[in-house]
């Protein structure tokens, strides 16, 4: 029985994953859900056979966990980029699966892993490979514009034209250079992967901020950092302690 590696940041997705597996007689499953979680994780467990790889986490880039730990495993890749984009490095690995995954799409997977373990790319070295893909110009194509519901119309709202995002009362909700804000409907969680991460950064669990709509930036209590943005000021918009190190990074890129 091979052991594998679930790393997922989404429940639903995981849990539809493992129930897959499961009905293709496949037990043995561990379930990670960010980078930080699989460093500690394989940093003191025997690494597994397989691991079924999302690209896109919650607090980074899944490659970023194989930075800082060395592991061998075999790895089928799932996410939601476009198959297009995936024809040039599919060859580089076991296989994509592309969301929502397919029963019998998995199932080829692991059979293809199955017939192949003795020729298959070590961990590190497909991520080599993927992080090269990954530089390349058409890796990603992030949201130019949004529409948002005004009453009866739709306004559409460009990259260039917002401050920030933010979440309150159970609600998303899209700052504009206008000094207006509109309900939008996105997760922060889901913005964040939309964006690109150039222009926006993660700032806090309520925040994703505009590196062009930054007016201000003081030093905090904590060690933190607060921000006045442009039509927009705050008591909520504090960097988190442990994002201050990105966000000096971020906005010096």
């Amino acid at each position: 029985m091979i052991s594998i590696v679930i790393i997922e940041d989404e429940k639903p997705a995981a849990r539809s994953l493992e129930r897959k597996l499961e009905k293709l007689g496949y037990s043995s499953m561990i379930n990670l859900s960010s980078v930080e979680e699989a460093v500690v994780w394989f940093g003191s467990n025997k690494e597994p056979d397989l691991i079924f790889l999302d690209i896109q986490l919650s607090d980074g880039l899944s490659f970023e966990i194989f930075e800082q730990v060395h592991i061998n495993s075999s790895i089928i890749f799932t996410t939601a980029y476009d198959e297009y984009a995936l024809r040039a490095f599919k060859l580089n690995s076991i296989d994509y699966l592309l969301k929502p995954i397919q029963e019998d799409e998995l199932k080829q997977a692991i059979d293809k892993f199955q017939n192949n373990r003795t020729a298959i790319f070590g961990f590190n070295q497909q991520f080599d490979l993927f992080k090269q893909f990954m530089s390349t110009s058409n890796a990603v194509e992030y949201k130019e514009r949004f529409a948002v519901k005004v009453g009866a119309q739709i306004k559409i709202i460009l990259r260039s034209e917002i401050v920030c995002f933010y979440s309150e009362n159970k609600a998303t909700y899209v700052q504009t250079t206008e000094g207006r804000n509109y309900i939008i409907d996105y997760t922060l969680e889901e913005l964040e992967k939309m964006v690109d991460p150039v222009d926006f950064f993660r700032m806090s669990r309520k925040f994703i901020v505009s590196i062009h709509s930054i007016k201000d930036i003081y030093s905090y209590s904590n060690s933190r950092l607060k921000l006045n943005l442009v039509n927009l000021e705050s008591e909520d918009l504090i960097v988190s302690r442990e994002k201050v190190t990105d966000f000096k990074k971020w906005i010096e890129k």
